[in-house]
């Protein structure tokens, strides 16, 4: 899977995406970038990728209006769409929009009641359009322990974020170190109960460096992982570095032991990851 950022190059992106072996294109939701809709749409008229928004800011739609969105691009894409919702997390764009911040306890509550109202919508046989989809999947992307449970309960996906919001500043992410991260999956497992196996798990990595020299590759990432210790930062899970054998055994041991079969790279990987895909395919 590959997540799109950058604006003017939808289309393109996604024809190479393609080519390369990706499955899914997604597209973030953020100011400054073109609205995800429309983008997906364009992409998926170039391509037969599955398409999703990861993730969309739920603070930022009505329900009601957003409903009327996820049925006409899943119609537009033959049935291609995942709807992948979050909570927001740049106090910047809410204000730029006009839409109080609040705490995290706020913002969660407004997810939940989002997902409420425009699946409750989608489900109606009256509702106009239709989706193709009974029902569109539904992504969340989660970390915290509500989040998780919310995802747990409800999400077709689960998309693991693979870090924590720095206290100090909320819009950075603290990488998660591999004990860390089981953590996460096990509480994961705890809320899912009997739907842990049927919640699929996605991982957003946030770098992939093939190289010869992983131990000089991971060394560089220490001033910027300050709260990690040299040992830990070879078990971070959103790291993908190596060889692209060795990093196709990361992604094997991705889905071994966390369970991890939907694996989400940023778009400046998505040359560097295709070879690894290749490998991964070969199994």
């Amino acid at each position: 899977m590959l997540a799109v950022s950058a604006p003017g190059e939808w289309s393109t992106a996604a024809r190479r995406a393609e080519e390369l072996g990706y499955d899914v294109l997604l597209i973030p939701d953020h100011l400054g970038l073109p609205a995800p809709f429309p983008a997906l749409v364009a992409a998926g008229a170039a391509t037969g990728l599955r398409l999703g928004t990861f993730v969309l800011n739920a603070a930022f739609y009505s329900p009601v209006l957003l409903a009327r969105e996820v049925a006409t691009t899943d119609v537009l894409t033959a049935g291609r769409l995942e709807l992948g919702v979050g909570t927001g997390y740049v106090a910047e764009e809410f204000a730029a929009a006009g839409i109080p911040f609040g705490t995290a306890r706020d913002r969660v509550d407004t997810l939940e009641r989002v997902i409420d109202a425009v699946y409750g919508a989608l489900g109606d046989p009256a509702h106009a359009p239709q989706p193709v989809q009974r029902p569109v999947p539904l992504v969340v992307g989660c970390n915290g322990d509500r989040m998780l449970t919310l995802a747990a309960r409800r999400a077709n996906v689960a998309a693991f974020t693979g870090g924590a919001a720095d206290p100090a500043n909320p819009a950075n992410l603290r990488l998660l170190s591999g004990p860390a991260f089981a953590e996460r999956i096990a509480f994961f497992e705890k809320v899912a109960g009997d739907r842990a196996g049927e919640v699929e798990r996605n991982l957003l990595v946030q770098d992939v460096a093939v190289t010869d020299d992983r131990e000089a590759a991971l060394a560089a990432w220490a001033s910027r992982l300050p709260y990690l210790s040299a040992e830990e930062i070879p078990t971070v899970p959103a790291l993908l570095v190596g060889t692209v054998d060795e990093i196709a055994d990361q992604v094997r041991g991705l889905r071994e032991r966390f369970g991890i079969t939907y694996v989400t790279v940023l778009q400046p990987a998505l040359e560097a990851f295709a070879p690894v895909i290749a490998a991964l395919r070969r199994d």
